[in-house]
């Protein structure tokens, strides 16, 4: 009984403030009778048994009494110290406090299969532990959805069964087609889990085929999707430009850039670009990345970008200078760039006395095959934050893919 063991120390998380309560958030600890009822599931699924669940998300399919709310407290228990180590930093950035000895909950360690807990350092909001979630990975919805695989993936399979055999459920039409609804076929197989593992068993290539697209994700939320009032939530976007374009040029205000250019680079890219770190060592630290992304795009141009090129992280080099960018900053980022790590990233500068020069010596850096650098000034950024002002949003990015295109033509 190691299974209903692992349950057991399983609670419902309420520190993310993700979930719905009239009465604020409470949460409850999973506790013997509610870990009992999971277990039970798992342990009589036919689904389980037979091999066909095969990760957690299938158990959302295929065995009853699992749904998506079981499913994110679950997997909130599981990431529980990668989310605290995530809202220690965060608070570092921003200087939110932190108060120490708070109970950290269950902490699952992936490599001896074990549950511990800590003593750990957390904001503490009311009277309350929080613990903050990256956006990039919050949904409204799970990726894997019953309803979904029942209707445009199993039902498929066993419409082609029907029309195979001739059954009764075929209808000729007037100009002699032959079809079977799905309304028929849902009266004839029934709904719910259990059908769907015992038409998955006769079927299992539906589930391949729904396993297969789903391996890629669904896009992150935009920022319009996560924004609880779309006139105050969203990105301010003229204070992230004038925090830019405000500032002095010049080695006093460095820090300060940098700064303002992360703030306005992770609007501008998300959710195609996420996690930005400054300054990222490398090298054992002998040499620092002003700014690191993660690209995490599943369209438009950074999505074009990593399947074409070694593009993992996109990195970026603030120059505040009151002069002209030379070779020695191209060559420095160039040096930040490696097979594993990316060798793709941005240049950010105040200005350009001479575009064409620099774009030529960003070529020159590219047909040496050290990497593509995209140089880009402040009224670079003004044009980006227009084009995303619009009420599409711009994910192709024109600007940059013109600027990419120069480099490898």
């Amino acid at each position: 009984m190691a299974g209903l063991a692992l349950l057991r120390r399983l609670r419902e998380p309420n520190e993310t403030r993700l979930g719905l309560s009239t009465r604020g958030a409470r949460g409850r600890a999973v506790g013997s009778e509610r870990a009992l009822d999971l277990w039970e599931s798992l342990c009589n699924s036919e689904a389980v048994h037979t091999g066909l669940v095969q990760d957690l998300d299938d158990t959302v399919l295929l065995v009853p009494g699992i749904g998506p709310d079981v499913i994110s407290d679950i997997t909130t228990n599981i990431l529980r110290e990668p989310l605290i180590e995530y809202t220690q930093a965060v608070c570092q950035v921003y200087g939110i406090p932190l108060t120490s000895d708070i109970p950290s909950g269950p902490l699952w360690n992936p490599r001896t299969h074990t549950w511990s807990s800590n003593y750990v350092h957390l904001p503490v909001i009311n009277h309350r532990k929080l613990l903050l979630v990256p956006k990039v990975l919050v949904r409204y919805k799970m990726t894997h959805r019953p309803d979904e695989y029942y209707r445009h993936y199993l039902l498929e399979d066993l419409r082609e069964e029907e029309l195979s055999s001739g059954s009764p459920l075929v209808q000729i039409l007037s100009d002699g087609r032959r079809r079977v609804t799905k309304k028929s076929l849902m009266e004839k197989y029934g709904t719910g889990k259990s059908v769907l593992v015992e038409q998955t068993l006769r079927h299992p290539e539906a589930l391949e085929r729904y396993r297969g697209q789903k391996r890629m994700p669904d896009a992150p939320l935009s920022h319009l999707e996560l924004s609880r009032n779309p006139t105050i939530d969203l990105p301010d976007w003229d204070a992230l430009l004038n925090a830019v374009l405000t500032l002095t040029p010049g080695r006093s205000d460095a820090s300060q850039y940098e700064k303002a250019i992360e703030a306005l680079l992770y609007a501008l890219f998300y959710p195609a670009l996420v996690n930005p770190i400054s300054q990222h060592p490398i090298h054992n630290g002998r040499k620092r990345i002003d700014i690191t992304f993660t690209n995490v795009a599943v369209e438009g141009f950074f999505h074009w970008l990593v399947l074409n090129y070694r593009a993992p992280h996109v990195f970026v080099e603030c120059k505040n200078y009151g002069r002209e960018i030379g070779n020695p900053d191209l060559d420095q980022l160039s040096g930040r760039f490696s097979p594993k790590r990316g060798q793709c990233g941005l240049l950010i500068c105040r200005s350009f006395s001479d575009r064409d020069l620099i774009m030529q010596r960003c070529k020159d850096t590219a047909q040496d095959q050290r990497g593509f650098i995209i140089p880009l000034e402040d009224s670079d950024l003004i044009n980006l934050v227009e084009q995303k002002r619009q009420p599409s949003g711009d994910i192709q990015f024109q600007l940059l893919q013109d600027r990419f295109d120069y480099l490898i033509m």
